[in-house]
């Protein structure tokens, strides 16, 4: 009896394990007692878009498990490199991936600098990344960060997804698609955001026409004086 209860303890670890991978630990406890889990107003986040640049034509050069294999060893490099800092992957889509900082915990005014840390460390991790099937072929990053609030919850009832809504997503995502190939591109929020502390080389861009939002001003996040990316 204590062995199997023991094998028991084991497989709700295992169970919780994998639906904290899933959903934020404060909205799987919700759901696993059933509770209704409200949309959440946030302030203050800040949120990180990438993807691949020219992913559809190396992906029409290869096999789908070649596709797939390839996009696994990136996501498990970024997935076990973002662990290192205060932020919450929300989703991959084909070869994008989504970050956020400052929900579904608040840490303050860090939401930024957490972000801009990760993404210094992401965009150099990318030439680590091995492409089975190209092992001369190095990827490239492209990459967008944007400040500002936003609406969180749970959305569906079959395979439950924890989603963020808001303009600030948009123009996230609208950063990243007007980014150029391992440059991080960040709107004037963010900027204003990581001036606080003085600690990041930034570089202007200009006023670039975004669609939806008209002319932006907007910069290129360089690096940190303080901080150097991990090997």
């Amino acid at each position: 009896l204590k062995e199997k209860t023991e094998d028991l303890k084991r497989e709700r670890q295992l169970a919780e394990d994998l639906l904290h991978q899933m959903l934020p630990k404060s909205v799987a406890k919700q759901l696993r007692k059933c509770q209704k889990v409200e949309a959440e107003n946030y302030d203050q986040v800040t949120i990180f878009f990438s993807d691949i640049v020219g992913f559809t034509s190396i992906a029409a050069s290869c096999t789908p498990l070649q596709v797939v294999e390839m996009l696994n060893n990136l996501y498990v490099c970024f997935d076990t490199r973002i662990e290192s800092y205060d932020v919450y992957k929300v989703e991959t889509i084909g070869d994008a991936y989504m970050v956020v900082s400052g929900l579904p915990e608040r840490n303050g005014t860090r939401h930024a600098d957490e972000i801009a840390k990760m993404s210094l460390d992401l965009v150099a991790a990318v030439h680590q990344v091995v492409i089975p099937h190209m092992p001369m072929g190095r990827l490239e990053l492209r990459a967008g960060i944007h400040t500002g609030p936003c609406v969180a919850g749970v959305v569906g009832y079959k395979m439950p997804r924890y989603c963020l809504f808001g303009d600030t997503v948009n123009t996230a995502s609208r950063m990243e698609s007007t980014s150029l190939p391992q440059k991080i591109h960040i709107s004037s929020a963010t900027y204003e955001a990581l001036l606080v502390d003085d600690a990041y080389e930034i570089e202007l861009r200009g006023e670039i026409e975004v669609k939806g939002k008209g002319k932006m001003k907007t910069y290129w996040l360089l690096g940190n004086k303080n901080y150097s990316v991990q090997n």
